[in-house]
């Protein structure tokens, strides 16, 4: 989905702009008790999520269940990172929790901008199986989403592209193909994939091997697509014959009818993750919330709304092998895909997407 999207440059404009920001910002400072017993707040735990259907998905597994069981309101706000940058900056941010993608929660750690999480209070994140990629020091994921490969199901006979290396293999798969844009990191691990890097080989990349492998099927991609439903829309129109695709979108279209089908092999999973902001005015609630939401039935309602795999694999116990299906961190998709490494990428995106976007406009 967009929303997921890692915009950089606009994380950067605001991360500048809130140097000299002067917002009048009020901020609710709500508080409650520590216990696990129902709690009298003076306000709502004020938490930022993208909203959406995403944010839907939040209200009915996460939130409304929270409130049921302690007592504690939630307020959603939906504000961009810049807002949220300039009111961190200016010590009173107007959100006590922060629902991001794993990689701005990297980004928040480096500016100074989060809390050190004390997993002492993560009752649910102990021994739970979660990925060590996803216990950070600043943020801890919640929930999976992953670029995949996806085709048109009436464009190769009885053949089916498996793999990056079908993908790249214009020869027995031909057509024209569609990248993924700008709008997140660079796509360099599956040029790797197809080039015959294995899955627990890819990081550190290598990057000028994925230059060269992306140099053979320049001529096949004549689009780049910067926004969730392009890749979708293209193949409906037939422009391509496949292309990188959020896994989400591409399932809609197929429950919708659209003649399409999708490849798990190497996809590439990212989560979605929660932090506390510098100067947050309730952070015992948030704890509370964020501990709530990392439940193994927690996790599973959210997965049964919303196409996001769950981070706790307990969760797969209250889940049907059809809904796991779908789901980018169900046991068989874990094996065959892979986690963005995000401290790599967060250490050497920015020279390497320049590289991409010039290698891209030749």
């Amino acid at each position: 989905m967009r929303e997921h999207g890692i915009d950089r440059r606009a994380f950067l404009r605001g991360g500048a702009a809130a140097g000299a920001a002067t917002l009048a910002l009020t901020a609710c400072r709500p508080r409650s008790d520590q216990g696990t017993t129902r709690t009298k707040s003076s306000g709502p735990l004020v938490v930022r999520d993208i909203g959406g259907t995403y944010g839907a998905a939040n209200r009915k597994a996460v939130y409304d269940p929270f409130t049921r069981e302690t007592g504690i309101q939630i307020k959603v706000v939906n504000i961009l990172h810049e807002r949220m940058i300039a009111q961190i900056k200016e010590g009173r941010p107007g959100f006590d929790v922060m629902d991001i993608n794993m990689t701005h929660l990297a980004l928040f750690k480096r500016e100074g901008l989060s809390e050190e999480l004390d997993y002492g209070r993560l009752k649910s994140a102990r021994n739970a199986g979660i990925a060590e990629s996803l216990l950070t020091s600043h943020g801890v994921g919640k929930n999976y989403w992953a670029s995949v490969l996806a085709y048109r199901a009436d464009a190769f006979g009885r053949k089916k592209p498996e793999s990056w290396a079908d993908f790249w293999s214009t020869g027995q798969f031909p057509g024209r193909r569609a990248l993924q844009g700008s709008v997140d990191w660079p796509e360099l691990e599956f040029a790797l994939l197809a080039d015959g890097v294995p899955l627990d080989k890819l990081y550190p990349l290598d990057v000028d091997r994925a230059f060269a492998a992306l140099d053979t099927i320049r001529d096949s991609v004549p689009r780049f697509w910067e926004s969730g439903a392009v890749p979708g829309e293209l193949l409906d129109r037939k422009e391509v014959v496949a292309s990188s695709v959020w896994n989400g979108r591409v399932q809609s279209l197929v429950k919708d009818g659209s003649p399409l089908a999708y490849a798990w092999n190497g996809a590439r999973r990212q989560s979605n993750g929660y932090g506390i902001p510098k100067g947050a005015a309730n952070p015992e609630a948030a704890y509370r919330l964020i501990d709530f939401a990392l439940r193994p039935e927690v996790q599973a309602h959210f997965a049964r709304i919303h196409p996001e795999g769950p981070v706790v694999p307990a969760a797969y116990a209250h889940l049907s092998e059809t809904a796991a299906a779908h789901l980018a961190s169900s046991p068989g998709h874990l094996r065959s895909g892979f986690d963005l490494d995000v401290e790599w990428w967060v250490e050497n995106g920015d020279a390497l997407t320049k590289r991409w976007q010039a290698w891209a406009r030749t």
